[in-house]
């Protein structure tokens, strides 16, 4: 293998890498799931193992980025599925469209609400232990 050819597969390797490790976790969290947790669904439940090895640093943030960057900028395609059930059941849209576009807009600002809510909260005390870690002088 080429120099070059080996430097075009090293990424596109890594991130097929990370993408099944990020795969492997929410499958074993599914699995968990469902023998121990019922009530807490695995992708949550493996959401929450990751940002949590994350923050306690037990896993690095390494481990994760570039897979995780691709699939949200490939997620479009989990959304194919939801536009071919549109066009095939487009009576559906037309007796029920303006309740279910309802639904979307208050849930997606739901959504972006709790989200900016939280990322603030989490950059404030981001921001207050390193404010304690610089006044303990480490």
């Amino acid at each position: 293998m080429t120099r070059a050819a080996r430097q075009h597969a090293q990424p596109v390797l890594r991130i097929a890498g990370q993408v099944a490790l990020l795969s492997a976790v929410w499958w074993a969290a599914t699995q968990l799931s469902l023998h121990v947790v019922p009530a807490v669904p695995g992708g949550v439940l493996g959401m929450a193992v990751v940002l949590i090895g994350l923050i306690k640093g037990w896993l690095p943030l390494d481990l994760f980025k570039s897979g995780a960057r691709w699939l949200l900028a490939e997620m479009l395609l989990f959304f194919i599925p939801v536009v071919v059930a549109v066009v095939q059941y487009p009576e559906l849209i037309v007796s029920a469209g303006a309740k279910i576009l309802l639904v979307i807009v208050v849930s997606t600002g739901i959504v972006m609400t709790a989200t900016s809510l939280t990322v603030d909260g989490f950059y404030r005390l981001e921001l207050a232990l390193k404010r304690r870690q610089r006044a303990r002088g480490v």
